[in-house]
């Protein structure tokens, strides 16, 4: 039987499971009030994707995604793998949208890092790969 990671609240397999929730939820379903539910009071984005001027707190992650979600409605996050140490979890995904302006189908890869304290995503660094035609 797997612990309780005393950081997470968590065990290992908890927390790949809120985090496959979180981007099903977030992105897919597109849930963005989850994110009030997910997000820690004092989250921190120190993703390289965060738009210059976007807060990097709750509210700025949640004003980030809607606004993408506005731009690209079919936005879809697919999880490639995914791996949980300690209070972090890393995925890497693959992205797939249409710019609702142009029509075009558009892809990109990423590397997410989520750190987890009492049950709320507290940390998220992402790197993302420029995105391309689909």
């Amino acid at each position: 039987m797997e612990s309780i990671n005393a950081k997470t609240g968590m065990t290992h397999a908890e927390t790949r499971e809120f985090i496959r929730n979180h981007f099903e939820e977030f992105i897919n379903k597109r849930n963005i009030q989850i994110g009030n539910v997910n997000f820690a009071a004092d989250f921190v984005d120190h993703g390289t994707d965060v738009p210059p001027g976007v807060s990097r707190g709750r509210a700025g992650s949640i004003q980030y995604v809607s606004g993408a979600l506005k731009q690209f409605p079919d936005l879809h996050v697919q999880i490639e793998d995914m791996i949980a140490e300690d209070d972090k979890v890393v995925v890497r995904n693959h992205w797939t949208a249409t710019n609702m302006k142009t029509g075009k189908r558009t892809e990109f890869r990423g590397i997410v890092i989520w750190r987890i304290a009492n049950r709320k995503l507290v940390e998220r660094w992402a790197y993302l790969e420029a995105p391309h035609p689909a």
